[in-house]
């Protein structure tokens, strides 16, 4: 099974991203990030992979550099990861409702996603294919529990089956069999061009490819979004401390998608206050009082 292309310039590209994620789980959309900003993304991300230490648990094989805690890097970073239609879409996916009484009185509570961890890749020539895995294990997820989350990966560089693209079973997002493991030949390449995204439900069987060149790396960037009720992959709050949030000047919606703000109706607070008022003072339509 080959994978989907949209166009980002498609009027109707969220519900044809939405669409495709249901049925397939994965969707690649064209052109979905300018090159002058995938530009300054790789240029801020080189000497954070140049420093990085190889991976003793093997779960990325040595040959693979990474760069974690996006927000606190650059502008650009920040930018790439609050691209509109990316958060419309994961909006869309992942906003939980929830209906529960307090006495007598019915209330709503509406939780937004947030940031589960943003990472860069690197795989360099010579790295062996990762193992196909879910990114959702993190959260210890049932069938029920679907969609917990979504993941973005940009490249920065051209990936290709030879260099490392990501690798991706379409529809195993669906199977519910616990004894079903992936085969690898059941997986296909996410082949991209500079700016173009795969984006895809946390579920879907994925890894990253053998890059098979002697000259080539593969870079790329992931963006991952989960239910704000959920404990988060990345450690934003010691990846990017208050301090380092007001040094860069992050907005208030900046904030809440780092995690900053309530998932109500009040998981996440700090002295019985939203983070965002109690933190950085921040009072606006918004904010959750307790």
């Amino acid at each position: 099974m080959s994978i989907t292309r949209v166009s980002a310039k498609s009027k109707t590209v969220e519900d044809e991203i939405l669409d495709r994620l249901r049925r397939d789980g994965v969707v690649i959309v064209t052109e979905m990030f300018e090159k002058n900003l995938i530009e300054q993304v790789k240029n801020d991300l080189e000497p954070h992979f140049d420093t990085d230490v190889i991976d003793e648990s093997g779960f990325f094989p040595s040959t693979t550099q990474r760069a974690t805690g996006l927000f606190g890097i650059s502008r650009a970073c920040i930018d790439l990861a609050m691209h509109p239609l990316f958060l419309s879409v994961a909006n869309r996916l992942l906003t939980s409702t929830y209906s529960f009484y307090l006495g007598s009185m019915k209330k709503t509570a509406v939780s937004k996603p947030i940031i589960s961890s943003t990472v860069g890749f690197r795989v360099n020539p010579g790295g062996k294919q990762q193992e196909l895995h879910r990114d959702c294990n993190d959260f210890h997820t049932r069938p029920c529990d679907w969609p917990a989350m979504i993941g973005c990966v940009t490249a920065l560089t051209r990936t290709h089956r030879n260099n490392g693209a990501t690798i991706v079973i379409p529809g195993s997002h669906l199977w519910t069999d616990e004894n079903r493991f992936p085969l690898v030949e059941e997986a296909v390449p996410a082949e991209l061009e500079p700016g173009d995204a795969t984006i895809f439900v946390g579920n879907l069987y994925h890894a990253a490819g053998a890059n098979t060149t002697k000259d080539e790396r593969r870079e790329t960037v992931g963006i991952f979004m989960a239910k704000s009720y959920y404990r988060q992959a990345e450690n934003e709050y010691l990846m990017v401390p208050p301090e380092r949030c007001k040094e860069l000047q992050l907005t208030p919606d900046e904030l809440r998608v780092l995690g900053y703000g309530i998932s109500e109706p009040s998981c996440g607070f700090v002295k019985y206050k939203d983070p965002m008022e109690s933190i950085f003072g921040i009072i606006d339509d918004q904010t959750v009082r307790l």
